[in-house]
């Protein structure tokens, strides 16, 4: 049964990394949490290693410079791996085609025009209307603030018929900005896939950006995979993940399902958590209302 902690170091003793989702467990999209960056950079003193696992489908680099923008200080991490880091390796592989429509806002034009330099010489990635593409990459809504996936029908009808394979950046399927709730790319996959189109995923819970995870770790001096902990707020996505993957997690629960445990954030009913958590099949090592 998932044990319910109250704090990060009640528990991290026997851990020598942790995998720390952003969105709802370090930052709300407007500001960071002071007592999650707390906890992070109290683990880090002590020797530990912080990986941010996001599915932000932006490469790492714009992720990290958000972060003077939220308040998420230098010494609360170590590395940042994103959805956009593994999904930018696949596109740039061929695996939606080299012809492409772009589905995203402006502000993800950077998975797209970032290089990474491993693949500086790879044929270039052309953005094209839809009835031109060999295939889709998905980041989000083009109005994230206002559309929803049925805004897409009609076009991923099109998309359907002209076979096209989808590629999506972001496997989430909402995330709170704020108080208010915006859609994510996975939704949007999620429709496209319910009408009969492809769809190739690289985030949480998905393998690549797992097994990037583990190269960035090892690029910092190895951890034994029996000491890394998962820390999430996503069922579907950070725990699922970390199950699939073997690490011991952290369920917050006071982030994307909160209204599912109780009234009070600080204090899951852990009657209604466990319930909720066989509904889903997911067996998280812990929980934790906020992460400190």
């Amino acid at each position: 049964m998932t044990r319910i902690i109250a704090s990060l170091s009640d528990i991290s003793q026997p851990y020598d990394a942790l995998l720390c989702d952003l969105w709802g467990c370090l930052h709300n999209g407007v500001k960071a949490y002071p007592d999650a960056v707390a906890a992070l950079q109290q683990f880090r003193a002590k020797g530990g290693k912080v990986l941010l696992l996001t599915n932000a489908p932006r490469p790492a680099t714009f992720v990290i410079t958000s972060f003077d923008r939220l308040g998420v200080p230098r010494d609360a991490w170590d590395g940042v791996v994103s959805s956009g880091d593994a999904a930018q390796d696949a596109m740039f592989a061929g695996a939606v085609g080299h012809k492409v429509w772009h589905l995203g806002p402006d502000k993800d034009d950077g998975f797209f025009t970032n290089i990474p330099t491993e693949w500086a010489d790879a044929p270039p990635i052309e953005r094209v209307p839809l009835e031109q593409a060999d295939g889709i990459v998905c980041t989000g809504p083009f109005d994230e603030m206002t559309e929803t996936p049925d805004d897409y029908r009609a076009r991923f009808l099109m998309a359907k018929t002209l076979g096209l394979p989808m590629l999506c950046a972001n496997p989430d399927l909402v995330v709170d900005m704020g108080d208010r709730r915006i859609y994510c790319a996975g939704a949007l996959a999620a429709l496209y896939e319910e009408m009969g189109g492809q769809v190739l995923y690289f985030g949480k819970p998905h393998p690549p950006i797992y097994d990037l995870a583990r190269r960035r770790l090892a690029a910092m001096g190895g951890v034994d995979e029996g000491r890394v902990l998962a820390i999430g707020d996503g069922i579907n996505t950070d725990i699922a993940g970390a199950q699939g993957e073997g690490f011991d997690s952290v369920f917050v629960t006071a982030g994307i399902a909160a209204d599912h445990f109780g009234p009070g954030a600080d204090h899951p009913d852990p009657t209604r958590l466990n319930d909720w958590l066989a509904a889903h099949h997911q067996n998280p090592t812990y929980a934790i209302s906020l992460l400190r």
